[in-house]
């Protein structure tokens, strides 16, 4: 087979051309966060305040779609590297294995503990309903999703970015067209409030996950999935959980992190809780990009580290630094100047545009140090040492956010509570530092 482009390209080039098409696509699922959100709250704040408080079990089930597909992406496009071709086809097939064992542990939860789930954090009767209607069918129907997430992947890891992003883009698409026709009710069919919004949630992710199956079977050819007489490979598991684990840890801990701001900011109003919420959607526009970014690198970091190509590595990791700090510049930018628009789409009342603008301009003062820690997690993903990214995670949201945000909460202004973000943030610059340092020393130096 011909050498793969991620071997050969000049580094910026080939950035872009993996990155570029996930940033956009990113940008799009973004886009469609925003929007999704924006037609709920247009029912009520109660209606945009259930959305939020699923954010929890919706990131849950992102983490383990994703760090599973991570671990699949980061042990496929080295096994490309070394041309172990027949580990390659072994690898992909395993993770469609674990996919579907993913999406049954998920409709367990959203046949038995939704409800549990929503009692923990409100006795507000409108907000339990309507996260009941919501979380059920994201958890009951979350095949696609999976689907959608390991499909993806694979093209990212051959270097095929730009076919990720037509199963994103068109995914998202579906999604934010369906949205009003749903939620509000439009050519005849009966207007579903927030079930509408669920049910064009999954049909989204169905319509991806169907594309990304055809997408991979007729333009992927440096993998070859043939399920019939499967059986799986404890040893490919193995690898696919050490570096894929770590990373569903990572994500999951903003599940843990969201549930427990959202018990902290109820405290002081529900209010409160939909700007948490709001803020969650917009940073996603900021940061979406940056984790496209991310995503278009760890293969390519992965290929150059199997094949021995230290020099490659060395730029990969400075260029994509460079590029997640200027993404972060500009959404800095947005925040601090205006955060008052970017509220007002979500049909802000004048207590939470009292709230939600300190509250945007004080958060995103840890935009900058996050675009340096984020893409430093890739460093750490692809090299095989997911683990440093876990332990920082933990550290910044569950030893230092949290404690500091409840803190400040005792003092009995909401306002404060927002600093509790770059103070954590701090934190997790410094630990990064202290990684990426060992992990050149033990790792990079020695290629």
């Amino acid at each position: 087979m011909e050498e793969n482009k991620m071997g050969v390209m000049p580094i910026d080039k080939l950035i872009m051309s993996m990155s570029l098409p996930i940033m956009i696509s990113m940008l799009v699922q973004a886009l469609y966060n925003i929007v999704d959100s924006v037609f709920v709250s247009q029912i009520s704040e109660n209606a945009l305040t259930a959305v939020s408080m699923a954010f929890p079990i919706q990131n849950l089930m992102i983490a383990v779609g994703v760090g599973t597909a991570v671990g699949m992406n980061a042990l496929l496009a080295r096994s490309l590297g070394q041309k172990d071709f027949d580990k390659v086809n072994k690898v992909a097939e395993n993770a469609i294995f674990l996919a579907i064992l993913s999406y049954l542990a998920f409709l367990i939860i959203g046949l038995f503990f939704v409800e549990p789930f929503y009692l923990s954090q409100t006795d507000i009767e409108e907000i339990i309903i309507f996260g009941k209607e919501y979380m059920t069918i994201c958890c009951c129907m979350s095949f696609g999703i999976f689907i959608q997430l390991m499909f993806e992947r694979m093209l990212q890891a051959t270097g095929k970015t730009i076919y990720s992003m037509y199963t994103q883009g068109v995914g998202a698409i579906v999604n934010i067209v369906l949205d009003p026709i749903l939620i509000f009710g439009v050519f005849g069919i009966p207007g579903m409030g927030v079930t509408g919004a669920a049910v064009a949630t999954v049909i989204g992710q169905i319509v991806a996950g169907i594309l990304g199956i055809y997408l991979n079977q007729k333009k992927n050819r440096e993998v070859r999935i043939q399920m019939k007489g499967f059986r799986p490979a404890k040893d490919i598991i193995i690898q696919i959980y050490g570096i894929g684990i770590p990373s569903i840890i990572m994500q999951a801990i903003g599940s843990v992190m969201n549930y427990g701001m959202n018990r902290i900011l109820i405290s002081f109003t529900s209010t409160a809780t939909a700007v948490f919420g709001a803020y969650f959607k917009l940073q996603s526009f900021i940061f979406m990009p940056v984790f496209g970014l991310n995503n278009g690198v760890i293969p390519i970091l992965a290929y150059n580290y199997g094949a021995s190509n230290r020099e490659r590595v060395i730029k990969t990791i400075k260029h994509s630094i460079i590029y997640a700090i200027s993404i972060m510049v500009v959404g800095l930018f947005v925040f601090q100047v205006f955060p008052e628009p970017l509220l007002r789409m979500f049909k802000a009342s004048e207590t939470m545009l009292a709230i939600g603008v300190p509250a945007l301009r004080r958060i995103s003062v840890s935009f900058l140090l996050a675009g340096f820690c984020i893409a430093c997690s890739s460093v750490f993903q692809s090299l095989g040492k997911a683990v440093y990214s876990m332990v920082i995670s933990v550290a910044r949201q569950l030893v230092v956010l949290l404690p500091v945000a409840y803190g400040l909460a005792q003092i009995g202004n909401v306002d404060l509570v927002w600093w509790a973000f770059p103070i954590a943030e701090m934190m997790s610059l410094g630990m990064t530092i202290f990684f990426m340092i060992r992990i050149y020393r033990k790792v990079i130096s020695q290629i």
